[in-house]
Parts: structure tokens; C-alpha cells; sequence
């Protein structure tokens, strides 16, 4: 069974890229991790199906806040953004099928709180406008597996004509 997530990058990913689980490039979670038993292949087609039509969009950073089990974990939220919203909830139709745990609570439907975490230092800060011209699908190997995070696909949005 594979943990995947889906995610748009701040920086555009290529497919095969890995990085250590400490070394997350900046990106909103759109689709938070879920267990699936489809090949990769079959996810990254429903991505691509949902993607058809979908352009680039910009996003605002907004305030500070902690997440995580302990509020532990500091990030960035983005500023209530519709067409995020609207992409999450798309997502997670369309991954459903698929999928054993797509709609976790906390971070899905209404739970579901567009934010950046700050890692290593790395972060945005209130104000900074985001622009998102890429989803991604990244497997979510175990923190313990040597290659850390791989990106399976990678699905571009194009600049609104």
C-alpha cells in the first residue's frame, strides 16, 4: 500500500525529484497524505483528468499559526482563497475511489486550512503573493527510507488566457 499526497509547489518539481523529509521544498498540501493500494499511474491519471482546464493561480500569504497534533509545528496559512478550496474538494472526489483515508478531518472539507509550513527556516511571510503553476503527486515513503520524499508526477497549470 503507497502513502501519497498531493501538493502545489512553490517551486515548480520535476518527476523522479526525492529530497529528505527534512528538506520538503515549500508547497501547499492541497490533498493530504492517504493510503492507496492503485498503482501510482492510476492516481496520477484522476489528477490529470482534474486538472484539465485548471490554471495558474496566485495565493496570498497571510498569518503565522501552529499546526500538528501538539500545535507544534509552525506554518503559514494563505488567505481564504475559493479556487483553493474548490481544488482541494476536487481532488478529493476524484481520489476517493482510490483511496483508504482521503478525508481526514483535520485536514480535509471543512477541516481542510491552505497553509506553507516553515522548515529549516524556509518560509513566507504575511503578504508574500504565491503563484501556483504546478500540482504534484509525491510518495510519501517512510521517514525512515534513505531517499526521503520521490515526486511520481507532476501536472502543470497553465497561465489564464
Amino acid at each position: 500500500m503507497s502513502r501519497l499526497v498531493v501538493v502545489l509547489p512553490l517551486t515548480p518539481l520535476r518527476t523522479g525529484d526525492s529530497f529528505p523529509v527534512a528538506d520538503w521544498p515549500l508547497h501547499i498540501t492541497v490533498l493530504p497524505p492517504f493510503h492507496t493500494d492503485a498503482a501510482a499511474s492510476v492516481i496520477a491519471g484522476v489528477i490529470a483528468v482534474t486538472a484539465v482546464g485548471r490554471t495558474a493561480r496566485t495565493a496570498v500569504a497571510g498569518a503565522d499559526a501552529l499546526f500538528g497534533r501538539r500545535e507544534d509545528v509552525p506554518v503559514t496559512l494563505v488567505a481564504e482563497n475559493p479556487g483553493l478550496t474548490e481544488l482541494h474538494r476536487a481532488l478529493a472526489d476524484a481520489v476517493r475511489p482510490f483511496a483508504s483515508s482521503p478525508d481526514e478531518p483535520a485536514f480535509t472539507g471543512p477541516g481542510f486550512r491552505a497553509h506553507i509550513t516553515i522548515k529549516n527556516g524556509v518560509r513566507v511571510h504575511e503578504g508574500e503573493a504565491l503563484t501556483l503553476t504546478q500540482i504534484a503527486l509525491v510518495d510519501m515513503a517512510p521517514r525512515a527510507a534513505a531517499g526521503g520524499r520521490t515526486v511520481l508526477a507532476t501536472f502543470p497549470l497553465p497561465a489564464p488566457s
